[in-house]
């Protein structure tokens, strides 16, 4: 049978631009469909802008020490306005090199929505398109839980559409996206409270990290309900929204904005998967083996829409291995042990490899730690009590280093690096015989005892 396509990709995410791009390396007749901006979540309401408004937020807490750095005080007042409107067009630069690598590469653009009618034909809108090979790559949406007045709620789609800050911002969930927004929007004058059913926030991180994080929050002023559950939202005419709260402290919370940080989940509705005999799970994951492949030997599925990690990164390696596998006769398995994440808050938080709790799941009395607290010099002359922690996770006689923990400033990059060494298997004597750069935070884990 003569297909239109070698190979066609569902979603012009990090994971689908990856495999696209390299497939049509290997001279593949490759068409990728989008309907929405290229990109996906990553480029246009995650990664990219986030972290442009971390960079904003950080403007405004480097003001409030200048004064103890010498500097002398001043009025300053930040346009939320005028800087989104930065951030749309540089995202919009994204986008516009996005479509020239693709042409650059030979590789057909389709705009539209994609529905399968079986293993090698879809549709597009009214267009039919058939294909040998086929890779979702549709990535995940906000989940949103179900409780009366949830439609007055925003998600974090919805965040860098803002027209003006709100004054009051309530988040429900205490995630690294809630985090992170939590962070930003309390140093640029919000009044923020969140909402976390666990203990602690940032549920999966080691308890040294969300203790560490939640702690240096609520010294810059982020109030938080642990324990406590999202029941109803009203709105109110005095008030504005009004958030009813159940757990360890009932109360009802005033604000104006109320975002929706509960997680994702896999973006895999209405894509007639079941047209083409594709197996997903009981969240809407799909199902894959070790080499991305589903249920159908000709359908492949990489990045957040498969029931793996969600990250950025991740999405990429799986679609160039998928690619590499297929196309380069070059089978290919991604590791995904000790991959390195970061919550970009204020403080900064990174870890890679095992959680305490894990590796004493996994290897008992064998593991030992090494932690440390202190202020870094860069806050000395704060008056707040900023404080870093450095965590190692060892195991056995040899002490090779299972996991790396950190909170503090740069720590998603002295984790980056440390993750490449931990793969390799590096033990706390490496660490220990190394030799540091002074003063720097890093050299605090050359000397952890």
């Amino acid at each position: 049978m003569t297909f239109d396509y070698d190979l066609f990709v569902i979603g012009a995410g990090p994971g689908g631009l990856a495999a696209a791009k390299t497939a049509a390396g290997f001279g593949v007749r490759v068409a990728i469909a989008e309907q929405e901006a290229l990109g996906g979540t990553c480029v246009n309401r995650g990664c990219v802008p986030k972290k442009l408004i971390v960079y904003a937020a950080d403007f405004a807490l480097h003001n409030q020490m200048a004064h103890s750095y010498g500097w002398s005080d001043c009025q300053r007042h930040f346009d939320w306005t005028n800087f989104i409107k930065s951030v749309h067009q540089h995202v919009e630069g994204i986008h516009h090199s996005y479509f020239e690598q693709l042409q650059t590469a030979g590789v057909d653009l389709i705009r539209g929505h994609v529905t399968f009618n079986d293993t090698h034909t879809i549709n597009i809108d009214d267009r039919k398109v058939t294909a040998d090979k086929i890779l979702i790559s549709v990535g995940a949406r906000p989940m949103q839980p179900s409780i009366p007045g949830i439609e007055y709620t925003i998600t974090s789609r919805e965040m860098f559409h803002l027209p003006y800050l709100p004054e009051r911002l309530a988040i429900i969930g205490g995630g690294y996206i809630g985090v992170e927004f939590a962070s930003m929007m309390n140093a640029l004058g919000c009044e923020v409270t969140v909402i976390e059913t666990d203990e602690m926030i940032l549920s999966g991180f080691d308890d040294d990290v969300r203790s560490g994080v939640q702690q240096g929050l609520k010294k810059r002023g982020i109030k938080f309900f642990t324990n406590s559950t999202a029941k109803e939202i009203k709105h109110c005419d005095e008030e504005g929204l009004l958030l009813n709260v159940t757990g360890d402290s009932p109360i009802n919370i005033a604000a104006d904005t109320i975002l929706v940080a509960t997680g994702r989940v896999p973006n895999t509705k209405n894509l007639g998967l079941e047209n083409a005999g594709v197996e997903v799970g009981e969240k809407g994951e799909i199902i894959v083996d070790e080499y991305n492949c589903t249920t159908q030997k000709n359908i492949f599925a990489v990045g957040d829409c498969t029931n793996r990690l969600q990250l950025t990164p991740v999405a990429k390696t799986e679609g160039t291995a998928f690619v590499k596998t297929v196309f380069g006769n070059k089978p290919q398995k991604v590791n995904y042990d000790c991959v390195p994440y970061a919550v970009f808050a204020r403080p900064e938080a990174a870890s890679a490899g095992m959680t305490e709790a894990k590796a004493r799941e996994k290897f008992g009395e064998s593991v030992k730690c090494y932690c440390d607290r202190f202020q870094p010099l860069f806050s000395q002359f704060s008056k707040q009590d900023e404080q870093a922690m450095l965590k190692l996770v060892v195991e056995g006689e040899s002490e090779r280093i299972l996991g790396a923990h950190m909170v503090g400033e740069h720590a998603a990059d002295i984790i980056q690096s440390l993750a490449v060494a931990i793969r390799k298997g590096i033990t706390k004597q490496d660490l220990d015989d190394a030799i540091g750069i002074h003063p720097t935070t890093v050299e605090e884990f050359l000397a952890l005892n």
